[in-house]
């Protein structure tokens, strides 16, 4: 009597096409966020050090821009268009306190991208004395 064995070549050439085919779509599939890193002091110039805007949210709802101090939002979202119509680098630094409501700093983020804002970097643990 005849004993029938299966065939595992067949089986053997379908595994090895599909190791080749996971090992080149695996490094494809890897993703990630990409992340400016801030530059030391020794990458900038000492011209673009000056130009950096800094404007911050505190416990009161003023804003202080440049350390001018504007008492609502609308004020503060016409001196940041006035100011970053003729820069190039549209790029601002925003502080806020940590007792303020996120949603305040949302609306404040939203107001600094209308105004033509391009790079917003957020500056962690500031708080008001």
């Amino acid at each position: 009597m005849a004993k029938a064995e299966p065939n595992v070549v067949p089986l053997c050439d379908v595994l090895l096409v599909l190791l080749i085919i996971f090992m080149v779509i695996t490094p494809i599939m890897q993703k990630g966020i990409d992340v400016k890193l801030p530059e030391t002091a020794a990458d900038t110039s000492a011209g673009q050090s000056g130009s950096l805007v800094v404007i911050t949210l505190k416990k009161d709802l003023t804003i202080d821009i440049q350390k001018e101090n504007f008492p609502d939002f609308k004020a503060a979202a016409d001196e940041l268009r006035r100011i970053y119509s003729t820069k190039t680098d549209k790029t601002i630094f925003l502080r806020a306190d940590a007792k303020i409501p996120f949603s305040k700093v949302v609306e404040l983020i939203d107001i600094c991208k209308g105004a033509g804002i391009e790079i917003l970097g957020l500056v962690p643990e500031y708080f008001t004395e």
